[in-house]
């Protein structure tokens, strides 16, 4: 069966200069607080051993996403995705990251890495930024409307530490954007956790958001509201993301197996990826 993981971070360059390699024994407490293992490879920082596992787990393709954020989180270079985009033909789609609170600079970044250099989509996490913003906030709104008129996704971080407070994962802000572009194929990382059931709300209201809750889907309170909206309600808005390297590849698809209908895990597992990837 296809697999798409929508959230793999590999050891490689600017990655490991994120708080997520730079503090191992943090990302392993992290591992180990939601029931799973830090992969081997990413203990060791080595990017080949990764691929390796992401073999060994049978997922053929990763979405890579850069990182325009506080450099304390860490910062992942637009340009290190195109390398490996290019260097691993087939086997990764990258999304570029940008920063709003500098608008001229991060159209020039989408023009750059995405118009010109074929990534496939935008990160954007203002509520990690120098200025944190809800992601209603206008002064994003061009942002948005350029990447409607690209028709080209938008991944917003809207959960867990997304910003200052818990107010910036609050649903409501992101289904403010779904409802003023509705042309706009739209991702929430982290699956705006804690307010799970709210956001499945939003995104049965809107068909044009899909969740990624990620690590959250993992052994975490409210997780069992994400898989029975996987198995009914949100079964072509839902998204497969491992949370690498919190969560190893082969244990992420393994977690599914009994917990998903096996005839909504093709949608699950690839084909929701694809449809807001826009691939064929």
């Amino acid at each position: 069966m296809e697999i798409i993981d929508f959230r793999y971070r590999p050891p490689y360059k600017s990655y490991r200069d994120t708080i997520m390699y730079r503090d191992l024994d943090r990302a392993r407490r992290c591992s180990e607080a939601f029931g799973m293992a830090q992969p081997p490879a990413a203990a060791a920082l080595d990017f080949a051993a990764s691929l390796a596992e992401m073999d060994a787990a049978g997922v053929g393709t990763a979405v890579l996403a850069g990182r325009k954020v506080l450099p304390h989180i860490g910062v992942v270079d637009n340009q290190d995705l195109v390398e490996l985009v290019r260097d691993y033909p087939g086997r990764f789609i990258g999304m570029a990251g940008v920063d709003p609170v500098d608008l001229d600079a991060a159209m020039a970044e989408i023009d750059t890495y995405v118009v010109k250099a074929g990534l496939r989509g935008v990160v954007m996490e203002p509520g990690l930024t120098s200025a944190p913003m809800f992601v209603d906030d206008r002064h994003i709104f061009p942002l948005y409307e350029r990447c409607q008129a690209l028709d080209v996704p938008v991944m917003l971080m809207t959960g867990s530490n997304c910003g200052p407070d818990m107010e910036y994962s609050h649903p409501g802000h992101a289904e403010a954007v779904a409802a003023a572009f509705p042309g706009l194929r739209i991702i929430l990382s982290h699956g705006g956790w804690p307010w799970v059931t709210q956001v499945i709300h939003v995104a049965y209201r809107y068909r044009n958001v899909f969740l990624l809750p990620d690590l959250y889907m993992f052994n975490c309170p409210g997780c069992g509201d994400y898989l029975t909206a996987a198995n009914y309600i949100l079964q072509k808005q839902m998204l497969f993301g491992s949370a690498y390297p919190y969560v190893g590849m082969d244990d992420a698809a393994a977690y599914f197996s009994g917990r998903l209908r096996p005839d909504v895990l093709p949608d699950f597992l690839a084909g929701n990826a694809r449809r807001v990837l826009g691939l064929s």
